[in-house]
């Protein structure tokens, strides 16, 4: 039944791999809690909505924090929700469940200043395929807002070098085309013919690696990370979707509107891209703070 409604969420409701992988580990953790790990005892049609209160009560005193808490409970919602259209299962237990009251902390982003430095070549020293990659990869991130798995999967016939815009494919296989400047199509150009000296001209992935197979992900974690900490970046994470909140703020703190920020970012809701207002109020904050003479009383 817990397969069933995996293969569900993956292939007819077509959520992302992360999201489907949640939602088994949740349901499946809460189906053994309540069976004894005996998965063939599972009855969902005598659950109430008491016994699943008392499993996120069990799970709270275990240390699980209030944001895994609300996912357990949506992954709870989704699989009941499931039963009842596809299993004949008249109600939903979990919709009656208060999700758990989440924290919402600011994203991290880089200050500008440091994002300069970060972004900065070196002739001297990048002068190798890899070199070339990876402040490509850095560049990138940067400059067009979008996920660690957009740029994994970028293919080359994805970039119009004429146009100066990308095709990337976001969540739920959602298209949307980003422009991009003078500096990122150099940096492109430049890019391409070291991945030709390396023999990989012809390759499908637009980024590879020094064998010409395609980046993973944690390979990608490891450039942004690595090169960050080597330029002591003041940011809470050091990570790649560190760049993606980066690229944001700098939008509308540079006069970019919300809708224009959402339309590159690939948020389905214009509420999602208005954290970021929070961040660049948060500056204006810090600066009156250190500037008014009153403030500073």
């Amino acid at each position: 039944m817990i397969d069933q409604f995996t293969s569900y969420l993956r292939n007819e409701l077509n959520l992302s791999e992360h999201t489907v992988t949640a939602y088994n580990f949740d349901v499946t953790e809460w189906a053994e809690w309540l069976t004894g790990g005996d998965l063939s005892k599972l009855d969902p049609s005598s659950v109430t909505t008491a016994d699943l209160r008392v499993w996120l009560a069990d799970e709270s005193r275990r240390g699980v924090g209030a944001r895994s808490l609300r996912r357990k409970t949506q992954s709870l919602r989704a699989f009941f929700k499931y039963l009842i259209n596809r299993h004949g299962l008249t109600s939903n237990p979990a919709q009656e469940v208060t999700l758990a009251k989440s924290p919402k902390p600011l994203p991290a982003f880089v200050p500008e200043e440091e994002m300069d430095l970060l972004l900065k070549k070196n002739s001297a020293a990048e002068n190798s395929f890899e070199d070339v990659r990876n402040r490509l990869i850095l560049l990138m991130l940067y400059s067009t807002g979008m996920r660690r798995a957009e740029l994994r999967d970028l293919r080359d016939d994805d970039i119009n070098m004429l146009r100066g815009e990308l095709k990337v494919l976001g969540k739920r296989n959602k298209e949307r085309m980003i422009p991009f400047g003078k500096e990122l199509a150099d940096a492109i150009t430049e890019y391409r013919e070291e991945r030709r000296k390396a023999g990989h001209a012809s390759a499908e992935h637009f980024f590879v690696r020094q064998n010409g197979e395609p980046l993973y992900d944690k390979l990608i974690y490891n450039v942004v990370h690595n090169a960050m900490l080597s330029q002591g970046v003041h940011a809470t994470r050091l990570s790649p979707h560190v760049m993606r909140h980066s690229f944001a703020t700098d939008m509308l703190n540079n006069g970019a509107s919300l809708n224009a920020v959402q339309h590159l970012l690939g948020h389905e809701s214009l509420a999602t891209t208005q954290v970021y207002t929070h961040i660049t109020y948060r500056e204006l904050q810090q600066n009156y703070q250190l500037a008014h003479p009153r403030a500073k009383k």
